[in-house]
């Protein structure tokens, strides 16, 4: 199952309605289970070198199909996995990237990026599910 246009605004908008609300000025990416570009939009006064890092957080949640900061887990210098940082172009294991479901399957994957990795997370979780 594949993400849609219909719903890809869905998430986008839902995603920025809480970015509103928290007052956030976010970079948002959304990539198909592929890991194509489906979707980018920075809101205005969002940070230019958060660009990279919302399509980074999509990009790991897709590559391992989870939350970026569960692939960050595996990330730490005293795991033996470390050298996969460098990995895939390179990953982003912290909080603002994850699998986007509709009716239970993941259809898309969210990247946000702009404020703190915890509002980032509240951002990506409200376009999530759609």
């Amino acid at each position: 199952m594949e993400i849609n246009h219909t719903q890809t605004f869905k998430a986008l908008t839902q995603a920025i309605d809480k970015a509103n609300e928290i007052g956030v000025n976010a970079n948002i990416t959304i990539l198909d289970t592929a890991g194509h570009q489906k979707l980018f939009f920075r809101m205005d006064d969002a940070f230019l070198g958060s660009i990279d890092i919302s399509a980074g957080k999509a990009k790991t949640a897709m590559l391992f199909r989870m939350n970026s900061e569960q692939v960050g887990q595996f990330l730490a210098p005293e795991m033996g996995t470390y050298g996969m940082l460098q990995t895939s172009g390179g990953l982003v294991g912290f909080k603002g990237g994850m699998p986007v479901k509709a009716e239970g399957n993941i259809v898309a994957y969210i990247g946000v990026s702009g404020g703190s990795p915890d509002q980032d997370f509240e951002i990506a979780t409200a376009g999530s599910i759609i």
